[in-house]
């Protein structure tokens, strides 16, 4: 196997195939923002027989923790061609831009999963669980107004990407910083819509939702939403629910800080009456990301925690050295360190006598330390071990708020 960076003059056509092999291309006009997207990141291909088979691409950005932000490297392709399956090409893909990215600063990757299980082969751990919300416009119980709203489309592509990047976020929050990225995401949407207003500084677009519209009752679906605070969260809940006239449906990711059956009237009632139906209306909890660490020191220096400072050595795992190649600089995380985690936190080369020891796969320690599930429930069901002393000294230290990405790649 050959593994080389994306050209585009001698694999966008190749890859573009992949694409509608594998289903994410509905049709040639969604193809034709294939450039623009693979431009905005960096990409590396395998081949066979000189055609690229298998595509990988990552895109910068930051994944907040608490209130740092930290350099981030998402993964927003993971694509192997009908005759490359079960090759390895994916795997080996991944870690080699894994390397990529750690070897220029990225500290976190995270990335979509299509199951379970793959890519916690290099390194990945399942992060925290989405809810992803169906219902009936009409059904929501916000009283305040809505102002008419702009109309967006294409042309806007750069103003929802600067409000993206400027939206209010919580502990998770990613940006991925190319304009180019979401340009692209923009014209993949199949019968889009767009609204939005511009009461930023200087008359930038502040707050919006994009999204897809099926037939004329829905369901509608969104794709990005942006708001820099409560009430301008309402306004866009106001406006949904305006569409309820004629929209039967409306899906949505729930935002990180509300919870949205609390702004839906009888949803129990609405979800009987809409079961089996095309506009059945439901919260879906699915945990769909996972994330890893690729630089332990940067993350942990930048970690500030409220509970109790807790100092352990730490016995790290990190299974993507068996599939980077030999010459790769970078061989994931693996090794022995102290670890203090509180006020101030630090990881150093080595172990301390006297301290308890943690064992843990990088994907494990990862989940623990961005808040997915406390340590005492890792040990339960992932590759976490340690005395019960320390897991409790874990729990009452790493108390975090549940995390959520809140851009959807």
């Amino acid at each position: 196997m050959t593994i080389r960076d994306y050209d585009p003059e001698r694999d966008l056509e190749a890859v573009t195939r992949i694409w509608f092999e594998i289903g994410w291309f509905k049709n040639e006009r969604q193809a034709k923002y294939m450039d623009a997207f693979i431009s905005a990141g960096r990409a590396i291909v395998a081949d066979i027989d000189n055609e690229a088979e298998c595509f990988v691409h990552v895109t910068e950005g930051t994944i907040r923790h608490q209130s740092v932000d930290l350099d981030l490297a998402a993964v927003t392709a993971v694509t192997t061609s009908r005759i490359a399956r079960k090759t390895g090409f994916a795997k080996r893909l991944t870690a080699a831009s894994l390397a990529n990215a750690a070897e220029s600063g990225a500290a976190v990757s995270v990335l979509g999963m299509f199951d379970q299980g793959f890519y916690d082969k290099v390194g990945f751990g399942t992060g925290a669980y989405e809810q992803i919300a169906v219902f009936d416009p009409a059904s929501l119980t916000v009283a305040n107004g809505f102002r008419p709203p702009k109309r967006l489309n294409y042309d806007d592509s750069a103003d929802m990407h600067h409000a993206l990047l400027n939206r209010h976020r919580s502990h998770g929050g990613v940006t991925l910083s190319p304009a180019d990225f979401f340009k692209a995401e923009v014209g993949f949407t199949d019968n889009p819509f767009g609204f939005g207003y511009y009461d930023g500084p200087d008359g930038t677009l502040s707050h919006f939702i994009w999204g897809n519209a099926e037939g004329e009752h829905g369901p509608y679906s969104e794709k990005a939403m942006a708001y820099q605070n409560a009430e301008q969260l309402m306004e866009l809940l106001a406006l949904i629910k305006s569409l309820g006239d004629q929209v039967s449906s409306f899906r949505m990711l729930e935002p990180a800080d509300i919870q949205l059956q609390d702004l839906l009237k009888q949803p129990f009632r609405h979800r009987r009456g809409t079961a089996g139906s095309k506009h059945e209306n439901k919260i879906d909890s699915t945990a769909y990301w996972q994330l890893r660490i690729l630089d332990l020191q940067t993350c942990l220096a930048n970690t500030v925690l409220d509970g109790p400072t807790t100092q352990f050595n730490l016995t790290l795992t990190d299974p993507v050295i068996d599939h980077l190649d030999d010459g790769s600089n970078w061989r994931g995380i693996g090794g022995e360190y102290t670890i203090t985690l509180g006020s101030e936190s630090n990881a150093t080369p080595g172990t301390r006598k006297g301290l308890a020891t943690l064992s843990a796969s990088v994907g494990a320690f990862s989940r623990m330390w961005f808040g997915v599930r406390a340590a005492s429930g890792l040990a339960i069901t992932d590759e976490l071990r340690g005395t019960p002393e320390l897991l409790s000294q874990l729990d009452a230290t790493l108390r975090l708020p549940q995390p959520h990405l809140g851009w959807d790649f």
